[in-house]
Formats: structure tokens, C-alpha cells, sequence
């Protein structure tokens, strides 16, 4: 957007007069109010220009994130489904540790059991 006017040169601007020319002071009034609008606009131009760089950079950091994350996603393996380890037997008469365990606790209460009693 190419402006050919700014404030300055708005409020600088002197008018000829002529033998029929407009009241002076009516077009220094609405000079005045246009200078003031101009000045206001020219405040928003500059948020716009701003918020345009902004978004620019941001457009480019969120490029660079979005190829960081494709790398990293090349890089990561698929999780691989965690198995439960198969329960332990004994190989030579088909138990497992759990009926073992078992066993052991029904013979400390047959063997201990009685003693506990009587103390």
C-alpha cells in the first residue's frame, strides 16, 4: 500500500485564495479533523504491517516445528505390545512356582501351626 499523504503534509498544505474562494477557517476545521483521522490510520497501517510480520515468522516457526516433528517421528519405533511372561512350571512334574509356594505355606501351617498354638 503506497500512501501519498501523510500528517505532516496534510496539515502543511496551504490553499490558494481566490475572489470566490472558501472560508479559511471552515477548511482549516475539517483539515484539522482530517489530520486527525489520518494519524489514526496511520497507527492501524503500522499495527497491520506488524501483525503481518509477526505472522509471518510465526507461519515459519510452526514450518520448522511441523519438519522437527516428522523426524522425530521417523526416528521413534513402534511400541511393541508388552507380553506377559507365561508362568513358570517345573519341568519335571508340570508345576508351577504358585502351587509350590502353596504347598510350602500348607506345610509351615501344619508343621509351625501347632507350636504358635501353645506359646
Amino acid at each position: 500500500m503506497n500512501l501519498h499523504l501523510d500528517a505532516k503534509t496534510i496539515y502543511e498544505k496551504e490553499f490558494k485564495s481566490g475572489l470566490r474562494g472558501y472560508n479559511q477557517d471552515d477548511v482549516d476545521n475539517f483539515l484539522d479533523k482530517v489530520i486527525e483521522d489520518y494519524r489514526e490510520f496511520e497507527k492501524v497501517h503500522d499495527t497491520v504491517k506488524n501483525l503481518q510480520e509477526e505472522n509471518r515468522r510465526l507461519m515459519q516457526e510452526m514450518a520448522q516445528l511441523r519438519q522437527e516433528l516428522q523426524r522425530a517421528k521417523q526416528h521413534v519405533q513402534p511400541e511393541r505390545p508388552v507380553q506377559k511372561p507365561a508362568p513358570v512350571q517345573h519341568s519335571a512334574s508340570g508345576t508351577t512356582y504358585f502351587d509350590i509356594l502353596q504347598r510350602l505355606s500348607n506345610l509351615e501351617k501344619h508343621v509351625f501351626g501347632s507350636r504358635l498354638d501353645r506359646e
